[in-house]
């Protein structure tokens, strides 16, 4: 009970936040932060989100006091869910601005559950690679992703015609 507590709370809390910024007449739209009162909420959030997603990890995977899944199945369930966000982002008329808390929320959880998945030994809920097992295949994630942004966003980039009256840069 105590861990499903400490979810409610978090998840309360931040809901709150988000309230009071939206209430301010604020976008909360992150990357366009202009005041230093949208800055301070904007932290306020990311802190209580950290809190929640670290809550929400511990509730999804631990025994005393949560749903006791472990770290693998938990792991599963995160992806789910954020395969989910990303659908919703796209194929729904969902606020970004939700669809981005609710994922910035889970990448705590999934980055401890999935890395304690590959670290922890078996007797433990893992898959006993150990840490330095679990950090070269992150490591190697990493790579792939990065080499994938690189070329994605070469190929997105436009570069458009200067006229004589733009200046250089």
């Amino acid at each position: 009970m105590k861990r499903k507590g400490a979810v409610l709370l978090a998840t309360g809390a931040l809901a709150v936040v988000l309230a009071v910024w939206r209430m301010a007449g604020d976008t909360m739209q992150v990357e366009r932060i202009h005041s230093r009162k949208d800055e301070l909420l904007y932290w306020i959030a990311t802190l209580i989100s950290n809190t929640l997603g670290t809550s929400t990890g511990d509730y999804l995977a631990h025994d005393n006091g949560g749903l006791g899944a472990g770290y693998i199945t938990s792991t599963i369930i995160i992806s789910a869910a954020l395969v989910m966000l990303l659908a919703s982002h796209y194929l729904t008329p969902i606020s970004a601005t939700l669809i981005f808390w609710a994922a910035y929320v889970l990448t705590r959880p999934f980055g401890a559950n999935a890395g304690n998945a590959l670290s922890k030994t078996r007797e433990q809920g893992g898959l006993g690679i150990g840490t330095y097992g679990a950090s070269a295949v992150l490591l190697g994630l990493l790579v792939i992703c990065l080499i994938y942004q690189v070329f994605t966003h070469r190929q997105q980039t436009q570069v458009l015609p200067r006229s004589d009256s733009q200046p250089a840069r």
